[in-house]
């Protein structure tokens, strides 16, 4: 699964992380995923784009997101609609 536009940083055994992937799974989004524990230069990324050191980050479009699902999840659904309806 890839769309540049949305990129998934992630970690393995990460609950919130699978959570992400659930909803935009839902939602019919395809996603490039990065896990930033395996790779450094997707760690360095995330923390370049979003300044946090905490995975999950999503980025759609210019949009980035991060902390717990709970509180992602009414950003996210926001943003993929945007994306999917400029």
């Amino acid at each position: 699964m890839s769309d540049p536009a949305i990129v998934l940083y992630t970690v393995p055994d990460c609950r919130d992380c699978e959570a992400v992937k659930r909803l935009l799974r839902g939602a019919g989004r395809d996603w490039l995923e990065k896990d930033v524990r395996a790779d450094p230069a997707a760690h360095a990324e995330m923390l370049r784009v979003s300044g946090v050191r905490i995975a999950p980050v999503v980025s759609i479009g210019e949009q980035v997101f991060w902390g717990p699902f709970d509180e992602q999840r009414p950003r996210l659904l926001a943003a993929l609609a945007q994306e999917k309806n400029p």
